[in-house]
């Protein structure tokens, strides 16, 4: 980690929060939430894994600072940055695709969707500041929730790396008894031409396969959610959302806790991964991403924080990049929703589109 950087920020429509100091570090997301039921934290933030059975890198700081928004860090200009590599080829993510719609279409499978991604490995000609990348991403997108996390807690191969991004989707805030979520599924690159772009996203909202795959996303949310909450409220129809590149399906949540002693990180728990970024069933889903793409690391996990009265708020970590720890080289990663009606172009733009939330941040000439 740059010693400039801070360990943790976190900046969006609701503020921003961003740790000064490290006072304790924790790999294992149990050992934050003993920390923060005994009193001895009172605050944890840091990021989840897509799978939680590997390490976290989360942490509690000397002090937090909670602002309007993002401090006057700088804005570049950053070194040159190329993409090196894409992990798998294009081709070979097009297999993929087909072969989880083989499987998704196998006579008595359990899967109705699965996510899958690619990477692209990136390389600089000098050290990236993590701040101004942040800055540039919150400048370019404020309704997205921009985040910049150190992820030396996760241990061997985190020490000094750090991910970046900026994220649409709300994974779940908890304020009191209150509970909101804000889920995303279903997407379609915006236009620059207003007619293109207003038909694109009408085309997002009447389309049966990213309504279908939307639907799957509500109805697991719903299920975690109802054995937690009272008055739980759904939308009945999803919104037409969009960020600066990307127009999304989005369907508002709101509920009220049965018991207060459920905090936002453990709601956060209970809700990843969504099948936004894994799919249906999720355990399933989970070995099917584990046999085609390994080990996802910390894209679409969680990052956020919870404090010791059980509030919080954690973000999906989609639309990122993590960070070498000399700030040379990054791995940016995109998914998108396979179910049977997926088409393998189709999915390949779909990653490219939204590869470009932070490869323009970064300043990435494609």
């Amino acid at each position: 980690m740059s010693p400039a950087e801070p360990p943790f920020a976190l900046s969006g429509p609701t503020g921003t929060l961003i740790a000064d100091g490290v006072r304790a570090r924790y790999s294992e997301v149990a050992a934050a939430q003993h920390a923060l039921r005994t009193g001895s934290a009172p605050i944890v933030l840091g990021a989840l894994p897509f799978d939680v059975g590997r390490p976290a890198a989360l942490l509690t700081p000397d002090a937090v600072l909670r602002r309007d928004g993002l401090p006057d860090w700088p804005t570049g200009p950053l070194p040159a940055v190329r993409v090196a590599a894409a992990v798998p080829p294009p081709a070979d993510y097009r297999d993929r695709i087909a072969r989880a719609r083989d499987r998704l279409t196998a006579p008595g499978s359990p899967l109705s969707k699965v996510v899958l991604a690619r990477t692209l490995q990136l390389s600089a000609d000098g050290a990236l500041d993590g701040r101004a990348v942040l800055r540039r991403l919150v400048a370019a997108d404020p309704a997205a929730y921009g985040y910049l996390v150190d992820l030396t807690a996760a241990g061997e191969g985190y020490t000094g790396a750090a991910l970046i991004g900026a994220s649409p989707e709300l994974l779940v805030a908890r304020s009191g008894d209150r509970v909101i979520c804000q889920p995303f599924a279903g997407s379609a690159p915006r236009a620059v031409d207003p007619q293109l772009d207003a038909a694109n996203g009408a085309a997002l909202a009447a389309s049966a396969k990213d309504r279908h795959e939307h639907r799957l996303v509500i109805d697991a949310m719903r299920a975690a959610l109802e054995p937690l909450c009272d008055e739980l409220t759904i939308a009945p129809e999803p919104d037409l959302s969009r960020t600066a590149a990307v127009w999304h399906l989005c369907t508002p949540i709101s509920g009220r806790l049965r018991e207060t002693s459920t905090t936002a990180i453990d709601l956060a728990l209970a809700l990843h991964p969504t099948p936004a970024v894994g799919g249906v069933p999720a355990e399933a889903a989970a070995e099917l991403i584990a046999e085609l793409e390994g080990d996802r690391g910390f894209y679409a996990g969680a990052v956020g924080w919870c404090d010791a009265g059980g509030d919080g708020r954690w973000v999906v970590s989609i639309r990122c990049a993590q960070l070498s720890a000399d700030r040379r080289t990054a791995l940016a990663h995109a998914g998108g929703g396979i179910v049977a009606e997926s088409d393998p172009d189709a999915e390949v733009d779909e990653t490219t589109t939204k590869f470009a939330t932070i490869l323009r941040a970064l300043g990435v000439q494609r």
